[in-house]
């Protein structure tokens, strides 16, 4: 916040931000980004798609991946009657349309670094993948339960479908993970949310405002997502660390229970498959260089985290740096060489940078590639024959 409040400022005038790039081998290296202050708006937190083309076992598959950062409702637009109004569902029904019709033959939920938003929309949102049925459960402090969900039976896409979430996903997210796991609707893949499962109130007071928590999220199955979050069915390398991230790190955090769970129906019989679907993941991402690079980065940032203590001897920070860019050098020139490309003779800040969105020539840069949805939609390709099976109508108590 008190960041913020230095950036923000009149209109048309300058602030200039000094950072370390993310990629950067060390904290000396430093750039001064410019910009003129305008009117935010907040495009990149509306739903997006794209297709990741999936090879294997001699077939092309097309996997539809869209990308929700957060559960978004334009309230003033829907209070005036706009028919138009901007939400979450919306634009994702629009874009799974369009997927469908470009020959999409499996859908992926990124959902990933989703903080939540609107419970509405999460509801809507779990209703575009079932018939109809709960999707959560909302305990009060006086006990009394209520339950939300897709009231009526309506068209919903039944085809393959995949969610991905990770550390940051919370709240709203979960709910919806949650629900597509229970339904056994959907392969949950990736890394232990947040655990957001409590509901807070606003309070103005003369002085100030009071936050209190007032209720509390509970999965159809009668799991809270408080504390432990969603697990996932294939879990991925962490990029966070969750004994540093997550509602349980917090001071007084409420503690996961449950309740009774809600009579549904499961659609499909994914439990039963996982075993071999992770096997084959193992397999798989052991021979991926883009993967096998990941991983490593991220146990060389495990290996920096357990590092309690800085010399203060210039000549051995400086020897520690030469051999972290080393590290860093044979890494990247590993993954090179699995690619069939040409190794590098030495690393500079411009080879970690992540790459403009267009190329001097005006042409726009090939995307780099995200090991984690890549390899998602393979799991996702693994288990399509699960999902033409016929679906199941078995009631869950």
């Amino acid at each position: 916040d008190d960041v913020v409040d230095l950036i923000r400022g009149p209109k048309g005038t300058i602030v200039r931000l000094q950072v370390i790039p993310a990629a950067a081998q060390s904290e000396e290296v430093r750039k001064t980004v410019t910009i003129e202050r305008n009117e935010v708006k907040l495009e990149e937190q509306s739903a997006k798609k794209k297709m990741i083309k999936v090879y294997q076992e001699g077939r092309l598959v097309k996997v539809g991946v869209i990308s929700i950062p957060a559960f978004y409702l334009d309230f003033e637009a829907l209070r005036r009657g706009d028919p138009d109004f901007r939400s979450s569902t919306r634009d994702t029904q629009r874009l799974l349309n369009e997927l469908l019709a470009d020959g999409a033959e499996g859908i992926v939920i990124d959902l990933r670094d989703n903080g939540g938003g609107s419970l509405a929309e999460a509801n809507a949102l779990t209703g575009l993948f079932i018939e109809s049925g709960p999707t959560v459960q909302i305990r009060f402090a006086n006990a009394w339960v209520k339950r939300e969900g897709k009231r009526r039976s309506s068209d919903y896409y039944d085809g393959p479908l995949a969610v991905l979430i990770n550390r940051m996903s919370a709240s709203a997210s979960e709910i919806f993970a949650g629900a597509i796991q229970d339904y056994q609707r959907g392969i949950v893949i990736g890394n232990q949310s947040f655990g957001k499962g409590t509901v807070q109130s606003i309070n103005p007071l003369q002085h100030g405002q009071l936050k209190l928590t007032e209720s509390k999220f509970y999965r159809i199955s009668g799991e809270s997502t408080q504390h432990n979050g969603v697990l996932p069915d294939i879990e991925f390398p962490a990029i966070y660390d969750k004994d540093l991230v997550g509602e349980s790190t917090l001071d007084n955090a409420l503690p996961w229970d449950r309740i009774a769970p809600v009579y549904h129906n499961t659609y499909f019989d994914l439990q039963a498959e996982l075993p071999e679907l992770r096997e084959r993941h193992r397999k798989r991402a052991a021979k991926d260089p883009d993967f096998q690079f990941m991983s490593s980065q991220l146990d060389q940032m495990e290996e920096f985290r357990n590092v309690k203590t800085l010399s203060l001897n210039e000549e051995v920070r400086r020897k520690q740096r030469d051999e972290r860019r080393k590290l860093q050098l044979m890494m990247e020139n590993k993954r090179r060489v699995a690619k069939g490309e040409e190794p590098l003779a030495s690393l500079t800040d411009d080879d970690t940078e992540e790459p403009e969105e267009t190329a001097p020539d005006g042409k726009e840069k090939e995307e780099t590639p995200d090991p984690l949805l890549i390899e998602a939609s393979h799991i996702l390709v693994d288990s399509m024959p699960i999902f033409a099976r016929p679906q199941m109508a078995e009631a869950i108590k």
